[in-house]
């Protein structure tokens, strides 16, 4: 850039620079105005297409209707049409659709439950939601070592068989008397977590008036948002074992005079094996189709309500299955331990008295891979 020199009349040498053009930083202001103005609107554009992408819709358990209760339908007007949603009183169910690198996933919203006990208060935990729960299953197919698994976890209560007493099952009023217990926090047992529980549940075994009441049964649990947990053994000839060898040991308890369902010592587990069972092969296809044909009525009875299947089996040879249980719960993640121990363990003819005829009995039928199947734990 030029630069004027001249003499001043003191013979004083004084350069000035000359001024810098105006033009030039304007044109910098607005590039750079232009370059933070392309930044700020693509973030913005990306915000918009993953909101876009993301859609609500309302969870609907099929083949129910919850117009009963007393719950309104609202209109709400979208780009193409006009939907019906179904909103019950007291909770709902969502579904949430998230786009995935593959394929989109779809994530299940359970009920929300603020339950207010009369026997306790909740104190700082009475903004916490609970779940509720009912783990249906049969005797003697593992509900009660799944059961330990998830007491196991620091936020689950999980109170047994509340209905192996009669008194409690004795109409359906009593039914639903012990179940609003239950799940207002106000059944304690050994297993309650109390004011701090994010989930409340029972076992429930198929011959407690579950199958004889299960309209009211399945009525109730709709209304009241429970979640039902099915466990069933896919070996039912184990379990008819393990039937039998129970019922013995209330009559011979074998460990000391005491009857123990469940050990916590291989010694005991050991002690109570040593009992072997004799099957009538006669009557056994009989007995293992009117097992499966109590689970599948089970299934029909309960299919309309938010439910989970399990088998022990699965359990047994892959503890990730306890991650999808607490999902379905929606509970944080945890290790879940138990310190009960198998008793049946190793092959079937190991623990069958008359081994021979229940595998002639066996042989070419739909069950003969019964004999066959093995696992451990």
């Amino acid at each position: 850039m030029a630069e004027y020199i001249y003499l001043s009349n003191k013979d004083t040498l004084i350069i000035k620079p000359s001024k810098k053009s105006p033009l030039l930083l304007r044109l910098i202001a607005l590039l750079f105005a232009v370059v933070c103005g392309v930044f700020f609107c693509s973030i913005r554009l990306k915000q918009m297409s993953i909101s876009n992408r993301i859609r609500f819709q309302p969870f609907q358990v099929l083949g129910r209707s919850y117009s009963e209760y007393g719950i309104k339908q609202i209109e709400i007007s979208g780009e193409n049409d006009t939907k019906q949603l179904e909103v019950p009183p007291v909770y709902h169910l969502t579904q949430i659709e998230v786009p995935g690198d593959n394929d989109t996933k779809q994530f299940e919203f359970p009920p929300v439950h603020y339950p207010k006990p009369q026997t306790f208060n909740r104190t700082e935990c009475a903004h916490n939601p609970v779940q509720y729960f009912a783990i249906i299953s049969m005797q003697r197919s593992g509900s009660g070592w799944f059961e330990t698994l998830l007491n196991s976890h620091m936020n689950v209560s999980s109170n047994g068989e509340i209905f192996s007493v009669m008194d409690r099952r004795q109409n359906v009023s009593s039914i639903i008397k012990t179940l609003d217990t239950v799940y207002n926090l106000d059944w304690f047992t050994s297993a309650s977590k109390n004011e701090c529980s994010a989930a409340v549940g029972f076992k429930w075994m198929l011959n407690q008036g579950l199958m004889q009441y299960h309209k009211e049964i399945v009525e109730y649990f709709n209304r009241r948002g429970v979640s039902v947990i099915f466990l069933f053994r896919r070996n039912l000839l184990r379990r008819l074992v393990s039937v039998l060898a129970n019922s013995y040991d209330r009559y011979a308890k074998l460990l000391n005079g005491t009857h123990k369902s469940h050990v916590h010592s291989h010694q005991e587990a050991e002690a109570l094996s040593r009992y072997k069972p004799a099957i009538n092969s006669t009557l056994l296809i009989a007995e293992l189709k009117e097992m499966e044909l109590t689970a599948a009525k089970a299934f029909e009875y309960f299919n309309s309500t938010r439910h989970i299947v399990l088998y022990y089996e699965d359990l047994v040879k892959n503890r990730k299955k306890l991650k999808e249980v607490l999902e379905f719960l929606r509970l944080p993640q945890m290790k879940l331990k138990s310190r009960q121990v198998k008793i049946h363990r190793g092959t079937l003819s190991e623990h069958i008295q008359n081994w021979n005829d229940v595998k002639k009995t066996l042989n070419g039928t739909e069950y003969g891979s019964l004999l066959l199947a093995d696992y451990r734990r």
